[in-house]
């Protein structure tokens, strides 16, 4: 049974910046396979995406039951036939849902296998061990030639590049001290240890960035 449509969360920021995601994605996404949407928050960018981006299968998944019932009701009242049901991941999990007996129902990964991993606006709003976690879970299941697309802000050179970053990044280590801009540098030094490499950044709108890793093994 579907959730309330109610369950709907909205983030103002998803309709400003999801067309620029897309033209990234787009470019760079291998052209066929399972794009992964790790921490999909309210949902709204899978809708967004996943008919946009067919042939591919979009997968999308959030720690949060909360999240997950958001994600479940946009599907509902924008079902597209590539959109699968959101699927309880936690980033920092040594093991993910679909290297176990625990698949997503209705979905076929040797038909269909993840090629890419797309994850926006997550590693600055967790604990630094999610994106420890997220870098390892990529190096395990992308195959050679896989894209792991990263989009948030970032300090480049220990640096923010905006006021505006320097001050969301203090209002995010007021709520929690775990949370906060990472440098740029740091993220790709662990994911280079876990076999992916920097293909290209590209700037974003509002002082973002979208970086695009691929694996090499």
């Amino acid at each position: 049974m579907h959730p309330p449509v109610d369950a709907r969360r909205h983030a103002p920021a998803t309709a400003r910046n999801r067309e620029p995601i897309l033209s990234v994605l787009q470019r760079v996404l291998p052209p066929q396979g399972t794009v992964l949407e790790v921490s999909s928050g309210t949902g709204e960018h899978a809708t967004y995406f996943a008919p946009r981006l067919a042939p591919r299968q979009w997968l999308p998944s959030d720690l949060d039951p909360d999240a997950r019932h958001s994600i479940a009701a946009w599907r509902a009242v924008a079902p597209a036939a590539n959109l699968h049901s959101p699927l309880a991941l936690d980033a920092a999990a040594p093991l993910w849902p679909m290297e176990s007996d625990a698949a997503p129902a209705g979905l076929d990964l040797q038909r269909h296998p993840i090629t890419a991993i797309v994850n926006i606006n997550m590693i600055h709003i967790a604990p630094w061990a999610a994106c420890l976690g997220l870098m390892a879970g990529a190096g395990r299941i992308l195959p050679a030639g896989g894209v792991l697309y990263l989009y948030g802000p970032f300090k480049q050179g220990g640096q923010h590049t905006a006021p505006s970053n320097a001050a969301f990044d203090a209002s995010l280590q007021a709520q929690n001290p775990h949370w906060g801009v990472r440098d740029l540098e740091a993220v790709i030094a662990v994911a280079e240890a876990q076999g992916l490499v920097l293909a290209e950044t590209v700037a974003m709108p509002a002082n973002n960035l979208s970086v695009v890793l691929r694996a090499i093994a």
